[in-house]
């Protein structure tokens, strides 16, 4: 999905961080403190367990001098186990301008209710004791690091939050380094560059161009789907759409733009939930339009997650 644009406009105040202002001077004098050799040591680690007892330390007061990012999850979500490694390996390269705080949402209920957690996995960010929603869902790689890159911004701009300062990569990732690069596919980078600047039109021209040259590619192929659902829920006013399904819950059309709002929110079981309901309830070319639109969002998160798996089984039920 396309990184959110980090507005601090309308962000959920939490109520037990002091104000913004104040924040910034702490960030200040923190940075003050280190240049003249007598400022905190950096944390042992970058990613941290934290609970309701210690969230006020570990995540509001930290926030005054590095963004901190919070990964909501649970043992027994399958997405979680996609994302949260993939956070930790980037949260580690990024060395030290973010922090990230893992929070289980079993344990931490009242954490959980206070961001307004709708499903998981969720991912927000708090920057001077202001949190703001990141993304909801198991996010590529790419999506991960264009919205961590614009977090750091943000906190640097609006606060002059600049990290933790000489916190050194990972060993492992340090030997990786040396390890030769495979070349970047020009092709692909340049649409992940359009979709990145918001040119859905012309991420989904560059990937086409790359599947007639390469049918089988599978970053193409993601790219392309994500691209296109992107493209479908631009403007769409939620509240309608869902509205409109509501009131006409065999108007196929009406279900596939819920659907893809589902779909471009993070919840993916919804979606595909109520696809598979709209090929089992029409008939003719409604219920091809929606079996293609189901096929299509099995491509934004791949063939082999348990998600697609389950639902792929129930279309054929649907269908035979």
């Amino acid at each position: 999905m396309q990184p959110r644009n980090m507005s601090m406009s309308g962000v959920v105040d939490l109520a037990a961080v002091k104000a913004a202002g104040e924040a910034k001077q702490k960030a200040e004098q923190a940075r003050a403190d280190a240049a003249e050799g007598h400022g905190a040591p950096a944390p042992a680690g970058l990613v941290i367990e934290v609970s309701e007892a210690t969230f006020e330390a570990e995540v509001l007061q930290r926030s005054a001098e590095v963004p901190v990012v919070i990964d909501f999850w649970a043992e027994w979500c399958e997405p979680c186990k996609q994302l949260s490694p993939l956070l930790e390996r980037v949260t580690q390269e990024y060395a030290g301008r973010v922090l990230l705080a893992k929070i289980d949402v079993d344990q931490n209920q009242m954490l959980m209710q206070q961001f307004g957690v709708q499903g998981i996995p969720a991912v927000f960010a708090v920057v001077a004791g202001q949190a703001l929603p990141l993304f909801q869902g198991a996010a590529p790689e790419q999506q991960i690091r264009a919205t961590l890159d614009q977090l750091i911004q943000v906190a640097e701009q609006r606060f002059g939050i600049t990290g933790l300062q000489g916190v050194p990569q990972e060993p492992a990732q340090e030997e990786e380094s040396v390890e030769p690069e495979v070349p970047e596919d020009p092709v692909l980078a340049a649409a992940q560059q359009a979709l990145d600047a918001g040119d859905l039109s012309g991420a989904i021209q560059a990937y086409r161009n790359k599947l007639t040259d390469e049918p089988a590619n599978v970053e193409a192929k993601v790219g392309l789907a994500m691209a296109e659902l992107l493209e479908r829920v631009q403007g769409l006013d939620a509240r309608q759409v869902r509205k409109d399904a509501a009131d006409r819950p065999g108007d196929a059309a009406a279900q596939l733009r819920v659907a893809d709002l589902d779909m471009a929110g993070g919840h993916v079981e919804d979606a595909f939930s109520r696809l598979v309901d709209t090929v089992r309830g029409s008939a003719g070319e409604d219920r091809d339009a929606a079996r293609v639109r189901l096929l299509e969002l099995f491509e934004v998160i791949g063939p082999e997650d348990p998600r697609v798996v389950t639902a792929r089984a129930a279309l054929a039920r649907a269908l035979f």
